[in-house]
């Protein structure tokens, strides 16, 4: 197997840094919970909104643990490559793979620049998991587009020192003011790592109707000054350049898969509309994707991608579409004012909404966060695409 990977590493990501439970059993199951668990440990969310505060912890579940960690991506994706690696991958640094080399709908290889030369030469492949993240210019090239009509998520983040770096909560302001008090769109975030920083950052969705007209910059900025004093931070002192990116959600790119190839992660618009999460996912549907090119390679017999779709449809196919009208929903700010102002009356209804946002409903053992789900997918079904 071989890995092109454009950048050399370490290298940064644009990302929150956060682990939620879903992430951290499959790194686990990779076998690298021994390296994660030395970094900063945390055991669910603090909510902030219209004055109330509240402590959610992960609800306890049969498959995945009560907590997350808090990871750098530059630490935690080299991490990931290196057990690659290790497990006999042929990692090529500075590699991009710039197009696909097609034979009618048949992808036979794809060409390669080597940043480190500026050659640029051919790679002959059986089969082809992409996985170049949101923009995924590759994808496009074998035919891949996201739906235009659904929301996708804008987020902006930077690092500050906090000397409340090691809380044991990651926090999310539903209801983000400026420092004047002043509403503004989205929510925010602030995660610590336990190193003496903090990661901060604000989200929002493209249904908010005048998201075009949006300065994610000034967001970011508004919401340092505007910050619980508990984090200590100083807006003008930033430890990086806030950067920022858009994510394609709830499996909103398609094809999926081709005759030889499947596209996976962000790449596949694989993130959940309800927070933003797209780490999980990727390693999620990454792993589906390696079973079946595994198969597919001893069984000498590609069809076995054929599946690939349907295996995804069956395992997000209702959540994502109740994600997506939830993400229409909050487009329209005095309606998820309303909603967080009367949730944030109940513990027992923030755990409910956590359960469900984060994907962390038990099947076996449903109570009431997983049959209020469910009705929510039953009606979500009506509801044309």
């Amino acid at each position: 197997m071989v890995v092109l990977e454009r950048k050399r590493f370490p290298r940064d990501k644009t990302c929150g840094d956060g682990l939620t439970p879903r992430a951290v059993k499959q790194l686990v199951d990779m076998g690298l919970g021994a390296e994660i668990g030395s970094y900063h440990r945390f055991g669910g969310l603090r909510a902030v909104a219209h004055g109330h505060t509240r402590e959610l912890p992960w609800p306890d579940h049969p498959i995945y643990p009560s907590h997350g960690y808090v990871v750098r991506r530059s630490t935690l994706d080299a991490a990931v490559l290196e057990h690659a690696r290790r497990a006999g991958a042929l990692v090529w640094h500075g590699a991009e793979a710039t197009e696909p080399l097609l034979a009618g709908s048949l992808c036979r290889g794809v060409r390669v620049l080597d940043h480190n030369s500026g050659e640029r030469s051919d790679l002959e492949t059986g089969y082809l998991v992409v996985a170049d993240g949101a923009n995924s210019r590759f994808g496009r090239a074998l035919g891949c587009r996201r739906e235009r009509s659904w929301p996708q998520g804008m987020a902006i983040r930077t690092y500050f020192e906090s000397p409340n770096h090691d809380d044991p909560w990651i926090e999310s302001a539903l209801d983000v003011r400026d420092r004047n008090g002043a509403t503004l769109p989205g929510y925010g975030w602030i995660f610590p790592l336990g190193d003496g920083t903090v990661n901060v950052g604000i989200g929002l969705l493209t249904s908010f109707k005048d998201w075009r007209n949006v300065n994610t910059s000034h967001l970011m900025e508004e919401w340092a000054y505007a910050a619980p004093d508990r984090w200590g931070l100083d807006p003008a002192a930033p430890l990086a350049p806030p950067v920022g990116g858009r994510l394609p959600m709830a499996g909103s790119v398609n094809p999926k898969a081709g005759p030889n190839f499947l596209i996976v992660g962000d790449a596949a618009g694989s993130v959940n509309p309800f927070n933003g999460e797209g780490i999980d996912y990727a390693y999620e549907t990454g792993r589906l994707a390696a079973e079946l090119v595994a198969e597919a390679v001893i069984c000498e017999d590609g069809l076995a991608l054929a599946r690939y779709p349907e295996l995804l449809e069956s395992s997000y196919g209702a959540y994502f579409k109740v994600a997506r009208l939830f993400a229409y929903a909050i487009g329209r700010p005095r309606l998820i004012s309303r909603l967080v102002q009367f949730g944030m009356q109940s513990q027992t209804l923030m755990e409910w909404a956590l359960r469900i946002m984060a994907n962390l409903m038990n099947e076996d053992d449903p109570g009431a966060a997983e049959y209020i789900y469910k009705t929510a997918a039953k009606a979500a079904w009506l509801w044309p695409d």
